[in-house]
């Protein structure tokens, strides 16, 4: 009843009234057209207003389709690597590896250049250096800093043994091998300070995922192992501050860049931490995070960054000392961290990863000579962080097994050292050749750490014991 009342009209009548509809569109449209084979080619009009030329468009197709790949290529390598019981960071990071000129651009180099044409690289560069600055706040937010404060004088000084003795023989390295390794304009000095940093890395979230994936991060070696990482983490990423200041600036502006970074690094603590020390208490009045207390954190995360970079440092050390000064134990801290966490894992790490990839050219790895000089430098890495921290853990009472075990899991180096790597090869501080050997010697690190470390904790008694 209600269709027949609704609907009127002889069908021939409705059919003629809507083709006649139809043909005027067209024939309107034929009109418009006509009209405006006339006017300037629209790319004329659109550069330099809000509209998007065809380049532009292709621009993110492309870029569209490299994300895709590299998700998709960072999920399936990891989850092979987890299954081997591996850490998946270093089957992400392989993946990237995959599909940079190493593999992909080698052995396929259409498929390359269609899914990561040159072109899209300055994009991808972006969103990596995004990802990576979200990524170093959300490091900031689970360090505990009462960790730190409560870290007994033994846990300070195995830290700071595996951070001074591979610096030193990073540097010794460097002296060795400056006229082989280095690019012909880089100072002695910064080349050295680089060397030795990049040698001096701990992996903290790496090396934190792995004593929670053994479940033994409760255990008394699990808390040592956080705390000296922690601590490890904090000066090693310190130091590279106050190296990358120097290697931007000369003499005097170095010591003004040093200057503003400890300035600003007191002002968050002092100034910046209780601000949100007191805005924490007031948005977790509410029952979950408001959309306007996030923009806070955000807006606080990209300023802080930009300070830090304005400085003359890394935008990540503005992100990490965010994070840092957040209470660590907060629901905020906690809500932060679940609603970033899986997109920094899931997209813009991996573009991270892609990006770091596609500058690893293991190709240059071309003579035995190379290759040896690789080997090399993953032996002095794991030397000098191995023996720094067994020796230390030693000298402050602990039996050798615990010092070994111990030493295994400070030589843990994953993605804080791409970090430092990618920082080092944007400065030109040290060419790609350098730069894959260090990726080389990331991965490698990263690779021998948890089967050493069941050899080490097998049948151990703390293996199974709980920190509480």
């Amino acid at each position: 009843m209600t269709r027949s009342r609704l609907i009127t009209g002889s069908p021939l009548k409705m059919w003629l009234a809507y083709l006649g509809m139809v043909g005027v569109a067209v024939g309107l449209f034929l009109w418009i057209n006509f009209q405006g084979k006339e006017l300037v080619d629209p790319k004329i009009v659109l550069e330099g207003q809000n509209g998007r030329t065809t380049q532009e468009i292709n621009h993110l197709l492309h870029t569209l389709l490299a994300l895709a790949s590299v998700i998709v290529t960072a999920r399936a390598v990891g989850s092979i690597f987890k299954f081997l019981g591996q850490p998946p960071v270093i089957g992400e990071v392989i993946g990237g590896i995959l599909l940079g000129p190493t593999f992909l651009g080698r052995h396929l180099p259409e498929a390359s250049a269609f899914l990561f044409p040159l072109s899209t690289l300055p994009f991808l560069a972006v969103i990596a250096q995004l990802g990576v600055i979200f990524y170093m706040f959300v490091v900031g937010l689970e360090l505990d800093l009462k960790l730190l404060r409560k870290s007994g004088h033994a846990t300070l000084a195995i830290s700071h043994g595996s951070i001074l003795f591979p610096f030193l023989l990073g540097a010794y390295f460097a002296l060795k091998h400056y006229s082989v390794l280095s690019a012909p304009d880089v100072p002695f000095t910064n080349f050295a300070l680089f060397l030795g940093v990049s040698m001096s890395v701990t992996a903290f979230p790496v090396l934190a995922r792995i004593l929670t994936d053994r479940k033994i991060h409760r255990s008394r070696m699990g808390t040592v192992a956080l705390t000296c990482a922690a601590i490890d983490d904090v000066t090693a990423w310190c130091l590279l501050a106050v190296v990358v200041s120097i290697v931007h600036s000369k003499l005097g502006g170095a010591v003004w860049t040093i200057v503003l970074t400890f300035a600003y690094i007191a002002a968050m603590f002092f100034i910046g931490g209780p601000l949100i020390r007191r805005l924490v208490p007031w948005l977790e009045k509410f029952d979950q995070m408001t959309e306007g207390g996030i923009a806070i954190f955000f807006v606080g995360l990209l300023l802080s960054a930009l300070a830090t970079e304005a400085i003359g440092i890394h935008a990540i050390f503005g992100a990490f000392l965010l994070g840092a000064v957040t209470p660590h134990d907060s629901r905020v801290a906690k809500e932060l961290t679940n609603r970033i966490e899986d997109l920094v894992r899931i997209m813009f790490l991996p573009a991270f990863f892609a990006y770091t990839g596609m500058r690893t050219q293991i190709g240059l790895l071309t003579t035995s000579a190379d290759w040896e000089l690789c080997g090399l430098i993953i032996l002095v890495a794991t030397v000098g962080k191995f023996g720094g921290t067994f020796v230390s853990a030693l000298f402050s009472g602990l039996n050798w097994r615990d010092s070994a075990a111990l030493g295994v899991l400070m030589n843990t180096r994953g993605l804080v050292e791409l970090i430092v790597l990618n920082i080092g090869l944007d400065m030109h501080v040290i060419t790609p050749r350098l730069f894959a050997m260090l990726v080389m010697m990331a991965l490698v690190t990263t690779f021998m750490t948890t089967p050493l470390l069941h050899l080490l904790t097998r049948n151990h008694p703390w293996a199974q014991e709980d920190a509480h």
